[in-house]
């Protein structure tokens, strides 16, 4: 019954207006997602950088939920998170438990299907317009964890199980990326599968150009580091998100 009144309890909108600088950011955390679990588990120890990475994640996620409303700053936070923690997750099924990348980016795909399975069976939609209430916006961040958990695999899966190098793979998913894009605008594909594809895509889009520019190059990187990746990263989303701060561009109505 407690459970009941919580999920049913009703809330404005918890997530922001798509407009090319959710993209912009979106890809942004995925890199820095990217760059920064790299970072923390080969200059700390591992074991430490996941616990830090978890915390973290938990932290953040916990503030998300507990306002009542879309707030720029904890919503794009929340997904930095999730971001590091998924890319870490990820790695953990291969690194320490050894799960090929092919399997475990089966797995995930897997994982994330019977979430939206559930999600439309319970909600019946799967539009981030409708995420107004507490249940749907566990569904919502569900998906979203998962997601980056698949997109780390599915990126590691073709730049090092099928060879094709983190450049390579960047600029084979962005031709991905940019399919459900044009699929909806000019085709006018449903919205919804649209948006979730594109949004699929956007992790191993993003992390396959932060691992270029972060690893050295006998790991096929151009050396430039990831520390010094993440930072430059994040003061892009920084910028970015103090902008959606102040002009509020990312609100649906704010010009109205």
């Amino acid at each position: 019954m407690f459970l009941k009144k919580i999920f049913s309890v009703k809330t404005l909108r918890k997530v922001p207006e798509i407009t090319i600088f959710f993209w912009i950011i979106k890809l942004l955390t995925t890199a820095v997602g990217e760059s920064t679990s790299d970072f923390m588990v080969h200059h700390i120890d591992p074991v430490i950088a996941v616990i830090i990475g978890f915390i973290g994640f938990v932290i953040t996620i916990a503030f998300q939920f507990r306002v009542r409303k879309y707030i720029a700053w904890i919503y794009w936070l929340a997904v930095t998170m999730v971001a590091v923690f998924g890319t870490m997750a990820a790695d953990v099924v291969h690194i320490v438990l050894g799960v090929p990348y092919l399997i475990s980016t089966i797995c995930f795909a897997i994982a994330l299907t019977i979430i939206f399975v559930i999600w439309y069976k319970v909600e019946r939609t799967l539009s981030i317009h409708s995420i107004i209430n507490p249940r749907r916006e566990l569904f919502y961040w569900l998906a979203i964890i998962t997601t980056f958990a698949l997109g780390t695999a599915t990126g590691d899966m073709t730049a090092i199980t099928l060879n094709l190098g983190y450049l390579t793979s960047g600029v084979l998913f962005a031709l991905i990326f940019a399919v459900p894009l044009v699929a909806y605008k000019i085709f006018k594909v449903n919205e919804v599968a649209t948006f979730w594809a594109a949004y699929i895509v956007t992790r191993p889009l993003g992390a396959s150009f932060a691992d270029w520019l972060g690893r050295t190059p006998d790991l096929g990187g151009i050396g430039f580091g990831t520390g010094k990746t993440s930072i430059v990263l994040t003061i892009f989303i920084v910028i970015f998100v103090a902008f959606l701060t102040l002009s509020h561009v990312d609100i649906k109505g704010s010009k109205e």
